[in-house]
């Protein structure tokens, strides 16, 4: 059995976190990925610490030469450090480009076309090429704005609808957007690998930030769509369902989601007053978003009587959905213990990392290798672009290793 992208070459001209991310993906299913670089300084985010890799150099932002930003999304690529302003690294890129099955780019446009690396241009010497376009607000009009992730969820109402109701707007405690438009990338990109083995013909994917950000506001934005009317900010709470929300108890919080009316009067029983769920203010779940504030306040006098990782537990015994407000750390914690092996280790000296998100009944992920030094494939990669009949093994070799079942390398962190 080979890995579903075993033999797919990806040119991965991106940087930062969407365009990384998506090409991680590939690179986890498979695919061999050339992360090309700029020399000397290499991807953007490898100067975002603190906190420092602990395969810098040194743990100085003076010095140092990676960041747990960059390594969360570069795991399993090959780097080299190409100056495209540079008349021969660029003969080497547009080589690149013309072997590449994929091609991953999020440069401002006109930037790559002005150095011959177009879609246009690639696909001239390569009309089977996938070649993926990132932006932060598309081709057109949007195209000379600047693409940077809270901006995106600034204007693109993400934080209009998170944050206390009487706060301030605020965003996500993530790039989240650009993780959105990364899956999303990879989605189109797989996508068009499939149409191409039907039809020989590769395409133009083309991903936006603000697009991806959009649809990714569910039915937020469709709420919007058919009422005219935008939605608001509500902290914790939801805006159809009731109680979906941090409620206080004892010692904090603790978050609880009824989704229907059983869940719900299984919650009061075990708060001792199921009288509650019959109570008609209470009694649907329209009745009580609708009449929240009397609801709250009912619910959070029967959680002060315990903690909140007591109530935890009596709630979850009666399949009532429940659970403490915990750290990252805790969550890690969480997975290990419910045995879905959250982390893996490339290798006994690196830094474990998040796995690949997605199980399988079969071994279709590839082992993880340790994300790239700057440069760490210069010479591999420029021999190889300089031979003619050079396969993707002689770059790649572990890209043909035989799949097995204990190849996963789980830790714990």
């Amino acid at each position: 059995m080979t890995r579903p992208l075993h033999g797919v070459l990806v040119a991965d001209f991106s940087r930062v976190l969407a365009g990384p991310s998506c090409t991680m993906t590939l690179a986890d299913l498979g695919a061999t990925v050339v992360k090309v670089e700029r020399p000397g300084t290499g991807d953007d985010t490898r100067s975002w610490g603190p906190p420092w890799s602990a395969t810098s150099s040194t743990t100085t932002s003076s010095t140092a030469t990676s960041s747990t930003y960059f390594e969360s999304v570069n795991r399993t690529k090959r780097s080299v450090t190409l100056d495209l302003d540079d008349p021969a690294d660029l003969t080497l890129a547009r080589e690149l480009a013309r072997r590449a099955d994929v091609l991953v780019e999020n440069f401002r446009p006109g930037a790559l076309d002005r150095r011959g690396l177009g879609y246009a241009q690639v696909a001239a010497a390569n009309p089977g090429v996938v070649y993926c376009t990132i932006s932060g607000f598309g081709a057109g009009t949007g195209a000379g704005l600047l693409g940077y992730d809270f901006i995106v969820q600034a204007v693109g109402g993400l934080m209009s609808v998170t944050g206390a109701a009487d706060g301030e707007p605020t965003k996500a405690g993530v790039a989240l957007v650009d993780v959105l438009t990364g899956k999303d990338a990879a989605i189109g990109i797989l996508a068009a690998l499939a149409a191409r083995a039907n039809t020989g013909k590769g395409c133009h994917v083309e991903v936006n930030l603000l697009s991806s950000l959009l649809a990714a506001l569910v039915n937020q934005a469709q709420g919007y769509l058919e009422t005219g009317a935008p939605p608001g900010r509500m902290g914790n709470r939801h805006p159809s369902i009731a109680p979906y929300e941090t409620l206080r108890c004892r010692d904090g919080l603790l978050a609880v989601a009824c989704g229907n009316d059983g869940q719900f009067a299984r919650l009061t029983r075990v708060l001792g007053d199921p009288g509650l769920a019959a109570d008609e203010r209470f009694a649907t779940n329209a009745s009580r978003v609708a009449n929240r504030e009397e609801l709250v306040a009912a619910l959070e006098r029967l959680l002060a009587a315990a903690d909140a990782a007591e109530w935890q537990e009596r709630l979850t015994a009666e399949q009532v959905p429940a659970g403490c407000v915990a750290d990252i750390g805790e969550a890690f914690g969480l997975a290990e213990r419910l045995g879905l092996d959250p982390a893996v280790r490339p290798r006994p000296d690196r830094a474990p990392q998040v796995r690949h998100p997605v199980s399988y009944s079969e071994d279709l992920v590839r082992p993880a290798e340790p994300p790239p030094a700057l440069g760490e494939h210069d010479a591999a990669v420029r021999a190889w672009l300089a031979s003619a009949d050079a396969s993707l093994e002689d770059l790649d070799p572990t890209s043909a290793s035989p799949c097995t079942s204990t190849e996963t390398g789980q830790v714990s962190s």
